[in-house]
């Protein structure tokens, strides 16, 4: 398929790199289409606009300007004070000739420059950039308003001096916090893209200049206010272009025909090749096969702005997570990019190596850049049939590595895709942009242990081992034995051997099912006399059930020892350990920070900032000397009563006899486990093994505590809008709820609806469920048989929502009096929404979320907040610091009997 002139776009169909000929004769061209541009394959046009992270950085970098301002102005009253005398000070003494020629000056300018440079984007045809300015400028106008009615009605004092003072005109009248029309004016301006323009930029920044100083010398603003003006005219234009999408400025065919033609070259058709992996190399560029007229074809690679910003935040991420070493540069400049491409396949053929020849590079407009190589052919590792790969092939490809790592060069992506193999069987390395010159032994390790994974996905961890060895040597392929990890893996290396995971997972699975079928005896072996013997409960029946259960676990235990397969990464370290045992195996460190880790610390710094910022006031002294102890005692009470309640709330939806007293040690263990895992994902795989250990399948243990969860779910809510409902009604004679109880169902209202609406998160939620709650309904029927059991689980649910909320109330009434209570069902909604706040918080335990939400909530509901801060913290003292110790030896003990 041909289209004239077509765009380039992200997604192809064209045939990939085997169905080119390896050498293509001069063709001879028709006179009559010699000189059109045609480029072969199915490629749909270009979406007309894009949205850039670049702009999407500078919002945020905008919106963080704005909050460092307000809070600069809200904190540091004295230094404001201090720098807007000495700015008034210094241009009170310009001379007033000056002062009126800048103000009128700045007055026409500020109006005649953007419809200066609108007539000009009109002439040249770019209307919707204006189109886009218009919009950033009413946006901007409706901020600065809302921004004004803030200041004014709602604002802190110290807020409103940094950014108004009274009127030179009218000394009663204060001056705008933010003008309404310089903002406008502003993210038009930024919008229309006039400061990637180098003269409309000068003239715009001289305008800026003059209304500024005209503006504080005749009194009409402050220099907080000027700041705040321009930060909301660009946060406010970066907002617009991100949200409606820049104009899509990518090179069309015809220009690179055209691109082709200045560096001496006379094509005649250009075939886009198909991106093997978009999700990680789409920021490599966009690939070409070109025929000439004369001469043989060429491989082109187009780069431009908006693909080589592809990635950018999972770039960014990288950079943060990873040491120095592991990662480059997210984001480059295109000649950056085009100068590294260039000097990476010059020093990768000086070494030695088999790379594609570059032999032009140039660039296509402002936006992007071609470079062009020897056409290479051949077809990827990827793309090979497994005979194909034969040992020499393998051997030939760890050459190619050797002569690279020779010179000291990192290719940084050796996967299937950029390892091509010609006719001849000769191996090509690809792909070189990312790569580094003067590289250090982790990167060139790295490039060995991603080599051995992607050889090993091919053929196997003892080939691809065996050919490293014959090449390198035992001792260098046994020094990348840290690097074999995943996080040094590319990412669709990790994708692949994540999938592999999931496989064997399945697989062990199966095992375990199939032999639990198999070892459960035939319901033909159980005669009358039999169930009699297990309803009356005599010793013969209960052995006879107890040696069941244990071959069941027997032959459990062997199949999935039986089914257990090693991953690829586990097969090379053994092939390698072989030859030198002594290898190191020890991972290096590559990661400099966690994704976990950085949130519980975020998480826990704002609730360790809230709750110190709320103790600083408070005199601990004489509080804790006036201290009820007797109310702290029955504090105690109820903290230690709640893992009895907790212990019934887990039996009440297991059919099977477990030992009540060994179960509330299991719920003492996870006072533990809660500290070093979230509370939603430590306590759920604690009890599961508990269940497991203690006798019942996995499954159905699996299935118990999905249902005790489901009802704690259930229960939770309906005691929130209970004890919400009863609070609303507290002070007011009528039946009906509070604004705010309506007003909290409305909001979850709406998250539901744009849950349910939005497909990516409906499919999150539903597979979180679904995997959570798989098997509580075959589950809940056993339950049902036992009616009792049903009754000790829901009462055991209430007892431990009880145990805690008269806990928290004792600790309000340690350090409260009879003036300053709050009713039960207040301490009850507060205590109910905290903890729904900490199983979501990220933090283990729910620190910082929970004493935020709690003291908050006490503060909303009338408990000073003199009392509120010390009895929030004598109830997480009491319900998760001093129990880390009894849950950290009864986790030991239990381990210990092989109960957990």
């Amino acid at each position: 398929m041909k289209q004239q002139g077509a765009h380039p776009g992200d997604t192809e169909g064209t045939p990939d790199a085997s169905s080119r000929p390896d050498t293509a004769a001069p063709g001879t061209p028709d006179p009559d289409t010699a000189h059109i541009d045609e480029v072969e394959g199915d490629e749909p046009l270009l979406p007309a606009r894009v949205h850039r992270p670049s702009d999407l950085m500078r919002l945020l970098g905008g919106v963080l300007a704005i909050v460092v301002l307000l809070a600069i102005a809200a904190f540091a009253h004295g230094t404001t004070s201090g720098l807007e005398q000495d700015i008034t000070k210094g241009t009170g003494q310009a001379p007033d000739l000056l002062i009126k020629i800048a103000g009128l000056a700045s007055s026409i300018a500020i109006l005649l420059v953007p419809v200066a440079f609108a007539i000009e984007r009109l002439i040249k045809r770019d209307g919707l950039r204006i189109a886009d300015g218009v919009l950033a400028a009413v946006l901007a106008h409706g901020v600065t308003l809302a921004t004004d009615l803030w200041v004014a009605r709602a604002a802190p004092d110290s807020i409103q001096e940094a950014l108004t003072q009274p009127s030179p005109g009218d000394i009663h009248a204060l001056t705008d916090p933010v003008h309404g029309y310089l903002a406008p004016v502003i993210a038009y301006m930024t919008a229309v893209g006039m400061s990637r323009r180098p003269r409309w930029r000068a003239v715009l920044w001289v305008v800026l200049l003059l209304d500024a100083f005209s503006m504080l010398v005749t009194g009409y603003t402050t220099p907080f206010s000027i700041i705040l003006t321009v930060l909301i005219g660009w946060t406010v234009a970066y907002g617009t272009l991100y949200a409606v999408g820049s104009p899509n400025v990518r090179p069309t065919g015809r220009t690179l025909m055209a691109g082709l033609r200045t560096v001496g070259f006379r094509p005649v058709t250009a075939s886009r090749e198909e991106a093997a992996d978009a999700a990680e190399s789409g920021d490599r560029g966009r690939r070409y096969f070109v025929t000439l007229e004369d001469g043989p074809p060429l491989d082109v690679t187009v780069v431009d702005r908006e693909q080589q910003a592809q990635g950018f935040f999972y770039r960014a991420w990288r950079n943060l997570a990873l040491r120095g070493f592991a990662t480059r540069r997210s984001l480059q400049s295109l000649r950056q990019a085009l100068e590294q491409e260039a000097l990476l396949a010059y020093a990768a053929i000086a070494a030695g190596a088999n790379a594609p020849k570059l032999i032009a590079t140039s660039e296509l407009g402002p936006d992007a850049v071609m470079l062009v190589y020897e056409h290479s052919g051949g077809r990827t590792l990827d793309s090979l049939p497994d005979e194909e790969i034969t040992d020499d092939l393998l051997r030939d490809t760890w050459h190619q590595v050797r002569a690279l790592q020779s010179r000291r060069i990192a290719h940084r992506r050796l996967v299937g895709d950029a390892i091509l193999v010609d006719r001849s069987g000769t191996v090509i390395l690809t792909d070189l942009r990312g790569g580094e010159i003067a590289a250090g032994d982790l990167l060139l390790r790295m490039d060995i242990s991603q080599l051995l994974v992607t050889l090993g996905l091919r053929v196997g961890a003892e080939r691809a081992v065996a050919s490293a060895l014959s090449v390198l040597g035992p001792d260098t392929v046994a020094g990348c034995l840290p690097m074999l990890q995943p996080i040094a893996l590319s990412r669709s290396t990790r994708g692949t051997l994540r999938k592999l995971a999931r496989e064997r997972a399945e697989r062990e699975r199966e095992a375990v099912l199939e032999a639990s079928r198999q070892a459960r005896p035939a319901p033909a072996e159980h005669d009358g006399a039999h169930d009699v013997e297990r309803v009356t409960l005599d010793k013969p029946g209960k052995k006879t059930v107890r040696a069941e259960q244990r071959a069941e676990k027997r032959a459990i235990d062997v199949a999935l020892e039986e089914a257990r397969e090693e991953d690829l990464l586990t097969q090379i370290r053994h092939e390698v350990l072989r030859i030198r045992p002594q290898a190191p195996v020890e991972p290096a460190r590559l990661e400099r920070v966690r994704p976990r880790t950085l949130i519980s610390l975020i998480a826990g710094a704002i609730g360790a900032y809230f709750l110190l910022s709320q103790l600083t006031h408070i005199e601990f002294g004489p509080l804790v000397s006036n201290a009820e102890w007797g109310w702290v005692a029955a504090a105690v009470l109820f903290s230690a009563a709640s893992y009895f309640a907790a212990a019934m709330a887990l039996l009440g939806f297991v059919p099977e006899r477990v030992p009540f007293l060994r179960t509330v040690a299991a719920q003492v263990a996870g006072s533990f486990v809660k500290i070093v895992a979230p509370p939603a994902v430590g306590g759920v795989a604690l009890n599961t093994r508990f269940l497991q250990r203690a006798g019942v399948r996995p499954g159905l243990a699996v299935a118990s505590v999905g249902a005790s969860q489901l009802f704690g779910l259930g229960s939770h809510i309906l005691l929130l809008m209970a004890f919400g409902y009863l609070t609303g009604t507290e002070k007011t004679p009528s039946l009906s709820p509070s604004r705010t109880v309506i007003g909290g169902l409305l909001t979850v209202a709406v998250l539901v609806l744009v849950v349910t609406s939005v497909p990516f998160l409906r499919k999150f939620v539903v597979t979180r469920v679904r995997s959570l709650f798989a098997g509580v309904v075959p589950r809940m029927l056993d339950v049902l048989q036992k009616p009792q059991k049903l009754v000790t689980g829901i009462g055991g649910m209430l007892l431990l929502t009880a145990c805690f909320v008269m806990c928290l109330d004792a600790s309000i009434r340690a350090f409260g009096d009879e003036t300053t209570s709050v009713s039960l069902a207040s301490v009850a909604v507060v205590f109910l929404a905290g903890n729904a706040l900490g199983s979501a918080a990220p933090t283990p335990g729910g620190i910082g979320a929970v004493e935020a939400t709690l003291t908050v909530g006490l503060i909303a509901v009338g408990l000073p907040k003199e009392v509120a801060a010390p009895a929030v913290l004598l109830f997480r003292l009491l319900t998760l610091w001093l129990p880390v110790l009894p849950g950290w030896l009864a986790f030991n003990h239990l381990t210990r009997k092989a109960a957990l």
